[in-house]
């Protein structure tokens, strides 16, 4: 073929000399030079008066070989009068194709092509359907090209949309070379096939040029150009498109709508999408179904399901997209009774649900939590005849890794490879998922080094499951091995090691590889800083939390609903309520405070933080509850021994529709031991199981032994945790030894101490509260035992400290240490605090004093308790009888407790003081735990 030396103006760089670079084509068919006209050509007159007298090959039923057709073709040529040639060729191309010949088929459609590209949509699917490759069809054209064949229009503009399927940018650049010279570069359906080809193998940009460059444009290259902005997700320039067409007076075909409504869904144009409905009842295609059916989706998606539903109704022919559409409209959206009434609807209809029917059901139900019946939906959609593809074993593999279902888990992937749809990259990775989420890393690993081909996603799960576990070495080696295949980490990578070394306390290699993030040429995102902020607030490392938040703003990043609740859990960690009260605002400008989880954890702040009124007043603003807020704020009345308003609020709870669950069980558990609840306690304790099916845990086992133990039911305790069918931990003999200390339960306490010492030998406190016991039982001997005991196994009390926030600052008092630069005053305001406190009733408890020292001197050494100090301090420096609130880090002692309430009477203000153990609430000296503690 010569060589184009004519300039096109739309790509002219490439277009100058196209075939100096081309690459060479390498098809996988070599065909015969003759064609069919040199074949006809060669037959004799003797030889065609003879076929002519051939009567037995008359149709094309009766063409049973290879020269049978050939005769046929020889027949029609010679006498072309007497064949309908719009029949004839069509059946002759199938019969070369049928009998092998397809270079012969192809030459007969380049030939006797009529210009009618329904016809030549046929001739490709037919090809396909022989299991050719649509590129033999261009071989034979640059063959029959390059011996000269002049070609139509119509031919060249079909080849050009085979080059854009294709994606062969040096033949298509030829065919428009071809178009220019013989002028049928202006035809607009060549113009189209130019912008498709343009568009699909150089560009938009190109494809643009292509529509620029025409003077005269039609509706049909308009709808063209505004397909090609789709086909490239350029959703903002095929609107604008579309918008001057309209102005131009050039109507859109039904195809083209249809494809620019998805483009509002896309980009939630509720608006422009409306305006196009308006277009569509002026040209009257209100019953075009594929306009109807965009509709629908277009008015799902961009969440106006009552317009969409309008739509629907007011079809009088629906098809089965028109179904799916609605269906999956409102499973979007949550709305999954109506949808399954749609989906009853329909099966009274003449349409049939089909297997997209039902996975619009299963991911409409896994997307808003309802796990369960996905599992359901897939046994029924089984019962029906269905047998689920790969995305309805997405869905179920999603539910499955959030149910925890290890064991069904396993079936579906036998399921997977039984049917072998494991070739499915996503299935492969849910699968990894699932392995991941349900503690399976070895299942994971072995299924991950079982894809053939693994996507970043299936990477990203693996090392993420690896670094939440803390095998911090095995997803290092498994990121070393993805760059070592060409995997390139992406953000989603970084932040499965920063949450991991978060999660774990590695501060250090998470901040590291934030900077790892940063030197690959990546931004940390706010999912990078949360997981960061997050792990820290896991870990009791609340103040960096805090820290580290200034600094992520102070990076441009702003916070999203999960930052702002680790910020949220850090402030009632560490009991800072005007910090509390500042990121609870940030929340409200940031439009996050109806987020489910912000509110719930603000209910849980304000509740640890001494301000139940505050966390009252955002639980009842929540629009939508979730069981979540409801547990929490039982939990909240529960801190405050408010045991009967807990109760209240669960029956609240449940009239309202919502199941309880184990953590409900435990905040009412908490709230009848706190307000000595004993019947209350156990009714709830007995209805876990019988009402619930709840098996009761570790956690609601401790409750009840606290429950009866600090009303003094100290046997019944221990016949209690007898029947425990769990091995008692640490929790249930440590409330078996609080109770014992507070009625001076020796014998008991001895038991539980012991079993103790050997459960927690290192925890302080168990030590601590035993020698407590011996004090009060002035068994001061035993005392020292314990203090040898605690020194022989090297466990140190470790520093006691109270602190109170005034004017913004932290004041810290602790038993050791440097002393407050205010002490001074603090002890000549308590000196003179203390006979007021004895006139109104207060008596010293010394038997909270370990040295065996006398009266006088134990008094002194009562007042130099950190959490006095605090108080005070407190008395002195707020001026305004605001609330006091005090938090110390261990269990406050007897005396103190006593000394809180006479301050709080004395004095007539509220002290909130928060110690290791739980919240007490100070008023006319009174305390919130009715002395339960």
């Amino acid at each position: 073929m010569e060589t184009v030396s004519i300039l096109l103006p739309h790509n002219p760089l490439i277009l100058q000399n196209p075939l100096i670079n081309r690459q060479p084509r390498n098809y996988s068919i070599n065909f015969s030079l003759h064609s069919i006209a040199e074949a006809s050509a060669s037959l004799s007159s003797d030889s065609l008066c003879s076929l002519s007298t051939i009567s037995s090959i008359n149709g094309p039923s009766e063409l049973k070989s290879l020269n049978s057709v050939e005769v046929r073709h020889a027949q029609i040529i010679k006498e072309p009068q007497k064949w309908n040639s719009d029949t004839e060729v069509p059946s002759l191309i199938r019969s070369y194709m049928k009998f092998g010949d397809f270079r012969s088929a192809t030459v007969l459609f380049f030939v006797g092509f009529t210009g009618n590209y329904l016809y030549w949509n046929n001739f490709l699917d037919e090809y396909k359907s022989f299991g050719r490759s649509p590129y033999e069809i261009l071989a034979v054209f640059g063959e029959l090209h390059s011996e000269g064949v002049r070609f139509e229009g119509r031919i060249l503009t079909v080849i050009t949309k085979m080059c854009a399927n294709l994606v062969d940018k040096w033949l298509g650049l030829e065919v428009h070379a071809c178009l220019i010279k013989r002028g049928f570069d202006l035809d607009v359906y060549a113009k189209c096939a130019l912008m498709n080809f343009y568009g699909r193998c150089w560009g938009i940009e190109s494809a643009t040029k292509v529509l620029n460059e025409t003077p005269h444009r039609e509706s049909l290259l308009w709808n063209e150009a505004v397909l090609v902005n789709l086909r490239h997700e350029r959703w903002l320039a095929a609107l604008e498109l579309f918008g001057e067409m309209q102005v131009s007076l050039l109507k859109a075909n039904s195809f083209t709508i249809a494809k620019v409504l998805q483009a509002c869904a896309k980009v939630d144009a509720l608006d422009g999408g409306k305006q196009i409905h308006g277009y569509v009842i002026r040209c009257a295609l209100e019953s075009n179904l594929l306009v109807c059916n965009s509709l629908i989706t277009m008015y799902s998606k961009t969440g106006n399901l009552e317009q969409a539903r309008t739509v629907f109704d007011s079809m009088e022919n629906r098809d089965l997209s028109s179904w799916n559409s609605i269906i999956s409209g409102y499973t979007l959206v949550g709305n999954l009774n109506e949808a399954g009434k749609l989906f009853i609807e329909m099966r009274t209809s003449e349409v049939k649900q089909d297997i997209v029917t039902w996975n619009s059901l299963l991911s409409g139900h896994f997307i808003h939590g309802f796990y369960q019946e996905v599992l359901a939906i897939l046994q029924r959609m089984q019962v029906s005849g269905f047998k689920p593809n790969s995305s309805s074993i997405i869905s179920v593999l999603q539910a499955i890794s959030e149910l925890g279902f290890l064991n069904f888990g396993k079936e579906i992937h036998g399921y997977v490879l039984r049917n072998r749809l494991d070739y499915d990259t996503y299935v492969g990775t849910s699968l990894v998922d699932m392995y991941v989420k349900n503690d399976s890393l070895p299942n994971a690993h072995a299924t991950f080094d079982g894809m053939k081909k693994r996507n970043i996603f299936a990477w990203n799960s693996l090392i993420s499951g690896y670094a939440y576990k803390g095998h911090f070495e095995d997803a290092l080696r498994l990121l070393n091995r993805m760059e070592n295949e060409g995997i390139v980490p992406d953000l989603v990578t970084y932040n499965g090691l920063v949450s991991g070394y978060s999660m774990w306390g590695h501060v250090k290699e998470a901040l590291a590889t934030i900077r790892r993030i940063k030197v690959a040429g990546l931004t940390p995102n706010v999912v990078s800083w949360t997981a960061l902020i997050s792990g820290c607030s896991r870990n009791g490392k609340y103040e960096y939390a805090l820290k580290l938040s200034i600094q992520m703003q102070q990076e441009g990043i702003n916070p999203n609903s999960a930052t702002i609740s680790s910020l949220i859990r850090a402030c009632a960690g560490l009991s800072f309520l005007n910090k509390g009260k500042e990121i609870h605002c940030l929340s409200i400008r940031n439009g996050l405070i109806e987020d489910a989880f912000v509110a719930t954890a603000l209910i849980d702040m304000y509740s640890k933080c001494g301000s139940l009124k505050n966390a009252y007043e955002v639980f009842r603003k929540i629009q939508n509850k979730t069981l979540a807020s409801w547990n929490s704020m039982i939990m909240g009345l529960a801190i405050y021994s408010l045991g009967k308003e807990a109760i209240a609020l669960f029956n609240e709870m449940r009239e309202l529709g919502f199941k309880p669950d184990a953590i409900t069980f435990t905040a009412l558990l908490s709230s009848c031991k706190h307000s000595g609840l004993i019947n209350q306690g156990w009714r709830f304790f007995n209805s876990m199981k019988k009402d619930y099916g709840i098996i009761p845990t570790i956690e609601h086992y401790s409750c009840m032994v606290d429950l009866l133990g600090k009303a003094g039911y100290i046997d019944e305790a221990w016949e209690f945790i007898k029947t425990i069918p769990i091995e008692p931990d640490g929790a249930i003999c440590g409330a078996l030894l609080g109770s014992c200390r507070t009625h001076g339960e020796l014998d008991l306490a001895k038991i539980a101490a012991n079993e103790l010492f050997k459960l927690e030998p290192h925890n302080p406190s168990n030590y601590v509260l035993m020698m407590s016991s011996y004090t009060m039982s002035n068994q001061l001997e035993e005392v020292d035992h314990i203090r040898d005991l605690m020194n022989d196994k090297g466990v140190k009390t470790g520093r006691v400290w109270s602190w109170i926030q005034v004017n913004q600052r932290i004041h810290v008092f602790s038993a050791l240490g440097n002393p407050h630069p205010d002490e001074g005053e603090i002890y000549f305001e308590l000196y003179k605090l203390i006979p007021q406190m004895k006139r109104l009733g207060y008596v010293p408890d010394t038997k909270c004093v370990y040295p065996n020292i006398d009266e006088v001197e134990k008094e002194k050494v009562l007042l130099s308790h950190t959490e006095k100090l605090a108080i005070t301090y407190g008395l002195i420096k707020t001026k305004n009888n605001g609330p006091i609130r005090v938090i110390k880090n261990t269990r406050i002692c007897s005396d103190c407790h006593t000394a809180a309430k006479y301050m709080s009477l004395a004095r007539r203000r509220e002290i909130f003081l928060k110690d290791g153990v739980r919240f007490h609430h100070f008023r006319e000296g009174k305390c919130s735990c009715n002395d339960l503690w």
